[in-house]
This record gives C-alpha cells, sequence and structure tokens, in this order.
C-alpha cells in the first residue's frame, strides 16, 4: 500500500534546502537592512532638529523659556502612543511618514542638550551609546539563546524607569536620578538584544507580506528609541555640563 508523501520520511534533497535556507537568509539581511536603515534616517532628522532649534535663539527661547517647554517634553511619549495604537491603519508610506515626523518632534526635544552639556560630553555620550548599541544588537541577531525569557523582566523595569523619571520631574533628586539612569542602561542595553532577536522572529513569520514592510518601521522605532535612550541616560551620568 502506498503511502502519503511524509516530508520527515522523505525530506527535500539538500539542494532545496540549502536553496530555501540561502532565500531566507538573503530576504532575513534586507530585513534588517531596512530596519537600520530607517532607523539611521531618523536618528539624522533628530540630529539635524535638535541643532537647528539649539543653534537659533529665536526658535530655543519661546521653547524652552516658556511653559511650552513641557509641551516639548512630552510631545515624542504622545506621539509614540499615537504612533502605536494607529501604525494598524496606516500604510507601509504612512508609517515611514509618521515616523520621521516623531523624529523631527524628538529633535526639538533633545535640543537642550546642547545649551547644557558640552559638545565633547555629546560626541562621548552617543559614542558610548552607539557602542553598546551595536555589540547588543549583533548579539541579539546571532545567538541561539531565547531572549524572550527577559521579555517580563524588560518590561517591567521600563514601565519603572518611565514612572521614576518623570516623577524626578517634580521631586528633582540627584539620587533619584542616578538609580534611574543606571537601571535605565540596563534596561535598555537588554531591550536592544531583546528587540533585535525579536525583529527576525517576525520577518520569519510575516516574510513577503505587506506587514512585514510595516514591521520594518515599527522595528526602527523600537530600536531607535533603545538608542536614544541609552544615549540620554549616558549623558545623564557622565556628561559634563556647560559652564
Amino acid at each position: 500500500m502506498n503511502r502519503p508523501f511524509d516530508p520527515v520520511t522523505y525530506p527535500p534533497p539538500s539542494s532545496a534546502r540549502a536553496a530555501s535556507a540561502t532565500v531566507y537568509d538573503e530576504g532575513l539581511r534586507r530585513h534588517m537592512l531596512g530596519v537600520y536603515r530607517n532607523m539611521a534616517l531618523g536618528l539624522g532628522i533628530t540630529a539635524l532638529a535638535a541643532l537647528l532649534i539649539a543653534s537659533t535663539p529665536a526658535l530655543y527661547q519661546p521653547i524652552f523659556g516658556t511653559p511650552l517647554k513641557w509641551v516639548a517634553i512630552f510631545a515624542p511619549l504622545a506621539f509614540v502612543l499615537f504612533f502605536s495604537f494607529r501604525v494598524e491603519r496606516m500604510t507601509i508610506g504612512q508609517a515611514r511618514t509618521a515616523f520621521y515626523a516623531f523624529a523631527a518632534v524628538m529633535g526639538v526635544s533633545m535640543a537642550s542638550i546642547f545649551l547644557v552639556f558640552t559638545g565633547t560630553s555629546i560626541a562621548l555620550a552617543f559614542a558610548s551609546a552607539g557602542a553598546i548599541f551595536a555589540a547588543m544588537s549583533l548579539w541579539g541577531y546571532t545567538t541561539h539563546v531565547d531572549l524572550s525569557r527577559w521579555s517580563t523582566f524588560l518590561m517591567v523595569g521600563l514601565i519603572g524607569v518611565v514612572i521614576a523619571s518623570l516623577v524626578n520631574l517634580v521631586v528633582g533628586s540627584s539620587t533619584l536620578q542616578l538609580v534611574f539612569s543606571i537601571a535605565g542602561v540596563l534596561v535598555f542595553t537588554g531591550l536592544t538584544a531583546w528587540d533585535t532577536q525579536r525583529l527576525k522572529s517576525e520577518y520569519l513569520a510575516y516574510a513577503g507580506s505587506e506587514r512585514a514592510d510595516k514591521l520594518a518601521v515599527m522595528g526602527a522605532l523600537s530600536l531607535y528609541l533603545n538608542l536614544i535612550n541609552l544615549f540620554q541616560l549616558l549623558l545623564g551620568l557622565f556628561g559634563q555640563r556647560e559652564e
């Protein structure tokens, strides 16, 4: 009696498996390059917006010298929440536009660092954050360890850091600032590795679909936020202020 085809009993030839793996690897490589490209463009927009505001007194004085500074501080958080709830209804083009608009808003919010910290401190903090980000993202991409086991811990830590930072805006405690800055560096370091591995898993689930392209934009936002937060926390810990 003939048995139905069993892919386990009769696996595809090795040449077919190799071809399939090559196609997957190439597709994943393009997907991740798209994520990092979107992220890099977002960082560039943020830097340009921050430098423009910081170098133009007619722009930064009305923002940071008035209660408008609170709008600048909280606008990125509101933008992220809006983006998260609306992204499923957006086209890919709209999602990219929203991400780049968010990057510009973040640049306005971050302009004050150029008024507070020395250029050397800013450069060193960004270089340090970039090195940490690159190492952890590479590890998250290559490791076979299941990092999803960290997800609950990292999410709880993230919520704790956000709440502590908001409380410290009112309290202004240097001790609390130090504690949540150190905790924040650890949390965003872990999130970088986890988010990178998560992006690989999402590509495997949605490869070839329109959702995969949209996930590349959302993934860029996640990694962008990890790097930006690492930079700000390291600058707060080690940055030298202008005299």
